[in-house]
Order: structure tokens, then C-alpha cells, then sequence
């Protein structure tokens, strides 16, 4: 991973918990935004950085709320 990449992806860490501890879940694209200004191939590894994680997030809420209706709808009574 390049140096570039790296420090999209602490970045994109960083906004997904401001993000939650907000409930701003557009602050990425701003952040985005803000990057694009002086750094397209940054954005671009920071959009990348947000998608993949994003993708991940709602992949496991997915994952986990599919394994509790599995659970209550076998549960007995």
C-alpha cells in the first residue's frame, strides 16, 4: 500500500467515526471535495478508502440483522 493510500485510508477511518458521532453521513463526500481541490489521485484513494469501508459496514449490519431474525425465527415458542 503506497503512502497515498495509506493516508486516505486513516482518513477515511477518521470521517466514518466523526460520521457516527454526528450522524453526517454526507461528510465524506465533503471531505472528498476538499481533497479533489489539491489532490485528485488522494480523492481518488479516499473515495475508493469509503466505498470499500462503507461496503464493509453495511455488509455486516446486513449480516447481523439477517442472523437475528434467523435466531428469533427459530427459537422455540
Amino acid at each position: 500500500m503506497s503512502t497515498r493510500e495509506e493516508l486516505a485510508d486513516a482518513l477515511a477511518h477518521d470521517v466514518i467515526e466523526a460520521m457516527e458521532a454526528t450522524g453526517h453521513e454526507k461528510l465524506w463526500e465533503e471531505v472528498a471535495k476538499e481533497i479533489g481541490i489539491t489532490s485528485p489521485t488522494t480523492q481518488e484513494a479516499f473515495v475508493t478508502a469509503m466505498r470499500i469501508r462503507l461496503a464493509e459496514r453495511r455488509g455486516r449490519k446486513f449480516l447481523e440483522e439477517r442472523l437475528a431474525a434467523m435466531a428469533k425465527a427459530n427459537r422455540p415458542g
